[in-house]
């Protein structure tokens, strides 16, 4: 706990890192900012242990432990030949097998790719499984694309990638443009170059060895911590306004679970603008928008035209006034005059949907007004946690039911809400952030001095 240490001083040891990373990384920001955060609050825990000071693992513990970078060669559907640049950072496998999805995207790179593995590290070890931390993905966009050439693609991206990864080893998973499609495309070629049936990937069909939930998994996860949350506080969903940003996969379960428990979701978003629905999106309109995505251009826009509300173009919802708020789209997508907007409308309480969705600057904001902020990586371990049942039911070849495994989550989830009131105290009022980033840690750090140098 941090009363036993608040009285030591962590500037030296906090700057040495800091420097010593932006002096290896200096262009490398997200990164940076990833690591600036978690260790913000983990140095005085540091300075407390004399042993995770002998065995340094401040700095070992920020550096991934294997970087792989490699081009993907693959021929379009045209004749044409294309080359993508592709990474797998393996960045912790101190308590498992490497865990953690991949991207497809225009903008992935070796920064952000770096600061989602740290990131994931930290949150897988807060489930409590054993499971270790990395992300990977390619600068290739399936979007617009035919399925031939995104079959193509991904059979080429894995070819490369099989040789490390495997059941035991790094078992990745989807993540933004990742979904069962390609899962299901990279699943196959791994199967057929290796000539076996397991689980390297997370993410894959119920019907070769998939699980229920996980398509739901992230946004429900999101939700359920909400309500563990809320219920902290001796209060409900009931009623509440909720703002969303994303309209992706994590946005919509966590727009459908907050309606199934009478919250009043009234915005989603995507990159053109916000989606407003004063009277709260019902969960046959989310439903609808579930349905009806991979055809519709703008499925935000399409909602507007067919159920009503307003269409706000290039703008985000973090003018409304609402109860709670939930970042479900990317990193930094909330600023600091975001959060002050936030704060005089009354909010709440911050639910990060998203990896890194709220920039230093909000989250100083709300911790200042003593908002409840909780980061990513508690409140949307929900994904990474259903991945891990997905591996255990793998390794027992032996499938769980929706049912059980609904509630498996949830009290995975509501197990880290508790951690993270645990750790993060602090004169009555619970830091999100720092509980999480501590209970993290210390799982991490035990682990690397128990196993050596």
């Amino acid at each position: 706990m941090l009363n036993e240490v608040k009285s030591m001083s962590s500037k030296s040891n906090y700057d040495k890192v800091v420097d010593w990373l932006a002096d290896r990384h200096p262009d490398q920001e997200e990164y940076l900012q990833a690591v600036k955060e978690v260790y913000d609050d983990i140095i005085p825990i540091f300075n407390a242990h004399s042993d995770y000071k002998r065995n340094d693992v401040l700095r070992r513990l920020c550096v991934p432990e294997r970087i792989i970078h490699f081009n993907v060669c693959w021929k379009n559907t045209s004749g044409d030949i294309e080359i993508n640049q592709a990474w797998r950072v393996q960045h912790s496998g101190l308590i498992g097998p490497y865990k953690g999805g991949l991207r497809f995207h225009p903008t992935v790179n070796e920064s952000i790719l770096k600061f989602l593995a740290f990131e994931q590290s930290f949150k897988n070890a807060l489930t409590g499984l054993p499971i270790g931390g990395a992300k990977g993905g390619a600068d290739f966009n399936p979007k617009g694309r035919s399925d031939d050439d995104v079959m193509r693609f991904c059979q080429a991206f894995m070819t490369e990638l099989q040789r490390h990864i495997g059941a035991r080893t790094d078992v990745p998973a989807g993540d933004i443009n990742v979904g069962a499609r390609e899962i299901g495309y990279m699943y196959g070629q791994y199967r057929r170059l290796n000539n076996r049936f397991e689980g390297v990937l997370t993410g894959k069909g119920v019907d070769f060895g998939g699980s229920f939930v996980r398509t739901e998994a992230t946004g429900f996860g999101l939700i359920y911590f909400l309500l563990a949350v809320l219920e902290s506080h001796q209060t409900t969903l009931t009623n509440k306004r909720i703002a969303i940003s994303g309209a992706g996969n994590v946005a919509l379960h966590a727009a459908l679970k907050a309606a199934q428990h009478e919250g009043c979701v009234i915005s989603l978003s995507n990159s053109r603008g916000f989606y407003e629905y004063e009277d709260g999106l019902t969960a046959e309109m989310i439903s609808w928008a579930m349905d009806n995505k991979q055809d519709s251009d703008n499925i935000l826009k399409a909602l507007s035209d067919k159920f009503g509300g307003k269409w706000h173009a290039g703008k985000a919802p973090w003018s409304l006034r609402c109860d709670v708020a939930l970042p479900c789209a990317t990193q930094n997508e909330l600023n600091d005059e975001h959060a002050k907007v936030l704060i005089e409308n009354g909010c709440q309480l911050v639910l990060e949907g998203a990896n890194m969705p709220c920039t230093d600057g909000a989250k100083q904001a709300f911790l200042k007004a003593k908002i409840p902020h909780v980061p990513g990586k508690a409140s949307n371990a929900g994904g990474v946690a259903l991945s891990g049942m997905e591996m255990s039911q793998n390794a027992a070849f032996r499938p769980v039911s929706f049912e059980k495994l609904d509630a498996a989550l949830k009290s995975v989830m509501e197990d880290i809400h508790q951690v993270c009131v645990d750790e993060g105290q602090d004169d009555g009022f619970v830091n999100y952030s720092r509980g999480a980033n501590i209970a993290g840690f210390r799982r991490l750090a035990d682990a690397m001095v128990a196993q050596g140098i």
